[in-house]
């Protein structure tokens, strides 16, 4: 109890997506090495529209309490649903890019609204 005190917003947020990430049965990204095949599940904190080799590249920021994971949809300029703040679950290939893990155009399901 005194721990919870003591601790920030932050540190609880983080262990609250930790313990979905074991309940969901997923991995952890931190985790997750390269050209592993899995299944996380997080909140996304960032979406961009950030080009890839002048092809459109929706990018959004995973957080599961552990670590961050880029996932980038190439081809797409927005996805209804995709949003800062929303939780959802993302399977495929994780990848190295620039020391950051990233997850292309994942298989994903949005958890919904009234679970977050």
């Amino acid at each position: 109890m005194l721990d919870r005190l003591s601790s920030s917003q932050e540190d609880l947020e983080s262990e609250e997506l930790r313990e979905d990430a074991e309940t969901a049965g997923c991995t952890k990204i931190g985790d997750c090495h390269d050209r592993q095949i899995v299944t996380v599940t997080g909140t996304l904190r960032t979406v961009t529209l950030r080009p890839r080799a002048g092809v459109p590249a929706l990018e959004a920021e995973l957080f599961d309490g552990s670590a961050p994971l880029d996932v980038v949809w190439l081809g797409r300029r927005s996805i209804v649903g995709i949003e800062p703040g929303r939780k959802l679950i993302a399977s495929g290939r994780i990848s190295m890019s620039r020391g950051r893990r990233v997850l292309f155009n994942p298989k994903y399901e949005l958890r919904p609204l009234g679970r977050e």
